[in-house]
């Protein structure tokens, strides 16, 4: 791509990208089927769709390359964060389920400086330490759920949905930077669809036409354009800029989850949410300018 990297084209991508991502919490919930029906064919349209454009853009040399192991490990990553992301907002708020998922650069983060050698400076802690006040402002600093069955259970398929999601960011570190980026994220999906493939059989009921309508719908926006358009805007954008656009998503999500199901936040809980937002864009722009990084690792809109 010749444009600059600031052209207002791939910010746009970047934006669109992100609000699509967003969209899968809603779109779940019309589809009105498993969790992990939702995820099959979230991934398994967008890995073929992605397979398509590789062949029809006369690249499909690149749709024969072996991924390796790797990335076949972070489909199944993927398919376990979007899979316990459904789950988690059948009992707690699109809210709470999606601030919490976006604690996982901060997971990682963690994880790689005890694991990786990727030492973490004060300012980053100092951010971390901010994007728990946030987590804490969400949860209006009350921990105790007693008593709040449905709530608990939420927030704990909103955590396995935010391990699994830092786990993602750092198998993804690992992964040969010579696959070309279409390639990983077509076969990441297609891993990820493979490993839910078995509950789905195991399924039963018949899906009706308005519910197929959905989960095509799935498969179309969060999960082939959203994919599409980041690889657009990756082309041309810093991964701090990209990773600035990428907290479009949650704020996609809570205002998707006020208009469309009444799940409104109180004035601490949306001074919680910019927090968690302001601390993870500050942690692309400082992860920018210590060490240029993909930004695959910077927020929700690329797996």
């Amino acid at each position: 791509m010749n444009s600059q990297p600031g052209s207002v084209i791939f910010l746009l991508a970047a934006a669109l990208s992100a609000v699509f991502m967003g969209t899968i919490g809603a779109i779940s919930v019309y589809a009105d089927v498993g969790a992990e029906t939702v995820t099959f064919y979230r991934l398994f349209i967008g890995a073929l769709l992605t397979g398509a454009v590789l062949v029809a853009s006369g690249q499909k040399s690149a749709l024969l390359i072996w991924p390796g192991f790797k990335v076949l490990i972070t489909g199944a990553f993927l398919a376990g964060f979007v899979v316990f992301y459904i789950m988690a907002m059948n009992y707690t708020s699109m809210a709470n389920a999606i601030m919490l998922i976006y604690l996982a650069p901060v997971t990682a983060s963690i994880l790689a400086h005890f694991l990786m050698g990727e030492r973490l400076a004060l300012k980053n802690a100092a951010l971390i330490g901010i994007a728990l006040l946030g987590f804490a402002m969400m949860m209006e600093f009350n921990f105790n759920l007693s008593g709040r069955k449905n709530e608990a259970l939420g927030l704990f398929y909103a955590l396995c949905a935010m391990l699994c999601y830092a786990a993602f960011i750092l198998t993804n570190r690992l992964i040969d930077g010579k696959i070309p980026v279409l390639t990983r994220s077509g076969y990441q999906m297609l891993a990820g669809a493979l490993c839910m493939l078995p509950l789905v059989l195991q399924g039963t009921g018949d899906i009706t036409i308005a519910q197929w309508a959905w989960l095509i719908t799935a498969g179309v926006i969060p999960g082939f354009l959203a994919i599409m358009l980041a690889v657009v805007a990756l082309s041309a954008l810093p991964a701090a800029t990209f990773g600035t656009l990428a907290y479009l998503e949650p704020i996609t999500v809570v205002t998707l989850g006020w208009v469309l199901f009444d799940q409104s936040l109180n004035t601490l809980q949306l001074s919680g949410c910019a927090l968690i937002v302001v601390s993870g864009i500050l942690q692309a722009v400082i992860q920018q300018r210590q060490s240029p990084q993909p930004a695959t690792g910077q927020g929700l809109a690329t797996p």
